[in-house]
């Protein structure tokens, strides 16, 4: 699968060449499929210092420093979580500059009226930069959903790495 986001990848990649910048991503339910699009590539490794796959509660908190209240009163799947999350992942390197997190609900199962499948939270930021944090719903199936979610973050870290 990663190979469908070989473009979008090589632009982040590229665009981080050019500013001289290192990421790190924190996913949760895209499982480390955006770090697993930009590892694809050759030569990465002068672009990607870290990625964590914090599927877990206790693994937010553990590597990410994600406050416990937090994931108790708006839980992992929540702008407040993302947030946290690509913070704490950006915090954990001093090598970063720039930083991604997704969590979010993939299906089928885990939905609710006030969190439906496919509710996914996109954050990155820049050392010094502010935090920009998206909230989409994406449709489909679980496949389509970790798509959406990868596409959409690595248009994000592209809209961070090139931020001035």
């Amino acid at each position: 699968m990663v190979e469908r986001f070989d473009a979008a990848a090589r632009a982040v990649l590229d665009a981080c060449r050019v500013r001289g910048l290192m990421l790190v991503s924190a996913e949760s339910c895209t499982g480390g499929l955006v770090a697993g699009a930009l590892t694809e590539i050759a030569g990465s490794s002068d672009v990607v210092e870290r990625g964590f796959v914090t599927y877990s509660n206790d693994a937010k908190e553990e590597l990410l420093g994600v406050p416990r209240d937090l994931l108790e009163r708006y839980g992992a799947v929540s702008e407040q979580v993302a947030r946290a999350m690509v913070e704490g992942a950006l915090n954990s390197t001093g090598k970063a500059d720039l930083s991604v997190a997704v969590t979010g609900i993939a299906g089928p199962g885990g939905g609710s009226l006030e969190k439906p499948v496919g509710l996914v939270f996109i954050a990155a930021t820049r050392r010094g930069g502010p935090t920009v944090c998206e909230r989409h719903v994406f449709k489909g199936d679980r496949h389509a959903v970790r798509v959406a979610s990868v596409e959409r973050a690595l248009a994000l870290l592209l809209d961070r790495a090139a931020a001035a």
